[in-house]
């Protein structure tokens, strides 16, 4: 589905769980939208994949599981997170998230500002 936007951009519309890939050896991150101020990722982790805890200095990240259950990581503490709820990640905080679950994860992530690096 197409149309025109308000600065003559066509209107971007995607299927989000037609993007859902896996693949055994690593979580797969998929790019669904991403500016110069900000990404709107699909990470896909199979049953035992991890998203290795990092930090982004002056970047948020909200987590938002889709489908599956998370076990998500902000700096000490760990929680998990069911399917229709989100998490924030502030700038700075250390984050991670892993599938210890035995069924496939799908999440959501936004990140703005977009990182640097």
């Amino acid at each position: 589905m197409r149309g025109e936007g308000g600065d003559g951009l066509p209107i971007q519309v995607i299927t989000v769980a037609s993007q859902a890939r896996f693949a055994g050896e690593k979580m797969q991150k998929i790019g669904l939208f991403e500016t110069d101020r900000l990404f709107f990722d699909l990470y896909c982790l199979a049953p035992g994949q991890a998203q290795k805890v990092h930090a982004h200095a002056g970047s948020d990240k909200i987590y938002y599981v889709l489908c599956g259950r998370a076990r998500l990581r902000i700096d000490q503490e760990e929680q998990e997170v069911l399917a229709g709820q989100a998490v924030l990640a502030p700038s700075g905080s250390e984050h991670g998230v892993t599938n210890a679950a035995g069924e496939p994860l799908t999440i959501l992530v936004f990140m703005a500002p977009r990182p640097t690096h």
